[in-house]
């Protein structure tokens, strides 16, 4: 019995082994299908989730237009003299902000101010010289009604000269003489006349002038030179800051010479050269979104404001000739206007030229695109 005891208890030992080997050889096979599994639910995931950006980014794409080539643009006003001079006093520095009305540079004024007492001088000359030019219409026509005297009598004395003619009482000679000097009446009537005219027309009198032209003409020169002297002083045609300034005290300027531009940053915008394959349904009034490379953590807000009438190309200062040569089609970029809605920009962080890149809604929803994706 001692025996079987020994013999079995080895068997019982050899048993036992075997089913903890099986117990150890399961359990890791169960480990790695669990992971299997885990792993293939996390994939499942992944696509599901991937697939959902990916048709939102595909139906926001159908539904957004964008453009890297845009630029921010304003209004620039240039400021030049409208006389010339000297340039006296400049109270203005780069980039400050000026109001409209805001003096910015003073000419030597001396020699406009003289141009205005000479004027005013001729004026009150030209206003006694028009008494004069009355006495002289009176002269002519008193010299008029002279001639007409003479003439009249000149004619009394032919018809009565033709009647004596006729019965034979006076010879023929002097009868020539009242002939004679009945024409050297006439003339002189008529000289007469014309000087009566000359004068009335020197006063302004005749025809559609109108009295005392030439005090009219003399206040003409007066209210021009006053405005010559009025420009000596350049003031800011609008609110913005002052760029590109190139004027100094001392300068010698001429009429239309550019002194320094003015950008009025309350009024600026986008211009969007979209390309013509974007353009299909962009519409005036659209909402848009910008952001600009100085400040890429904000986004500025605006509308749609118009479409231009052509493509850049064609505006150029040399447009291509498609008839010639070898055509080559190259998609055209077409500008789009873009007004900035200000309170996006209260501080006036934009500046011209700055580099945008604007998204445009279309406003297209999912039926809109899926029509367009449908092939029937």
């Amino acid at each position: 019995m001692a025996l079987e005891l020994d013999q079995e208890t080895p068997l019982a030992e050899g048993a036992d082994g075997e089913a903890s080997s099986d117990n150890v050889s399961a359990t890791p096979a169960r480990k790695s299908g669990g992971k299997r599994t885990k792993a293939g639910i996390v994939l499942l995931v992944i696509i599901i989730v991937g697939a959902g950006f990916g048709l939102h980014w595909f139906i926001w794409s159908k539904g957004h237009v964008e453009t890297d080539d845009a630029f921010i643009e304003a209004h620039i006003h240039s400021v030049s003299p409208r006389v010339s001079g000297t340039v006296t006093t400049v109270l203005v520095n780069d980039n400050q902000l000026v109001k409209k009305g805001d003096l910015l540079v003073t000419l030597d004024p001396t020699d406009y101010d003289a141009k205005v007492r000479e004027a005013t001088a001729s004026l009150d000359m030209a206003k006694n010289e028009t008494s004069g030019d009355y006495a002289k219409i009176e002269a002519a026509r008193a010299a008029e009604n002279n001639a007409a005297a003479r003439l009249e009598q000149a004619d009394i004395d032919l018809r009565r000269g033709n009647a004596l003619f006729a019965k034979e009482v006076i010879p023929k000679e002097q009868l020539d003489r009242l002939v004679t000097t009945r024409r050297v009446a006439a003339a002189q009537l008529r000289e007469s006349s014309e000087e009566v005219r000359k004068a009335r027309a020197e006063l302004g009198l005749s025809g559609s002038g109108s009295k005392e032209a030439r005090v009219a003409q003399r206040a003409a020169v007066l209210k021009q030179a006053t405005l010559n002297l009025s420009y000596t002083r350049i003031y800011a045609p609008a609110d913005g800051y002052v760029t590109r300034k190139s004027v100094e005290p001392g300068n010698t300027v001429q009429t239309g010479q550019p002194l320094l531009a003015i950008v009025d940053l309350n009024d600026s915008w986008v211009v969007a050269n979209y390309k013509e394959s974007q353009l299909t349904n962009v519409k005036p009034g659209q909402q848009v979104q910008f952001k600009v490379d100085t400040y890429p953590n904000h986004t500025f807000s605006g509308r749609v404001d118009s479409v231009m009438a052509g493509t850049g190309a064609a505006f150029s200062l040399l447009p291509p000739e498609n008839a010639t040569g070898n055509y080559v089609k190259v998609v055209q970029r077409i500008p789009v206007k873009i007004l900035i809605d200000k309170a996006t920009d209260p501080s006036h962080l934009l500046r011209v030229g700055m580099s945008v890149v604007p998204t445009i809604d279309t406003n297209r929803r999912l039926g809109d695109i899926l029509r367009d994706l449908w092939p029937f």
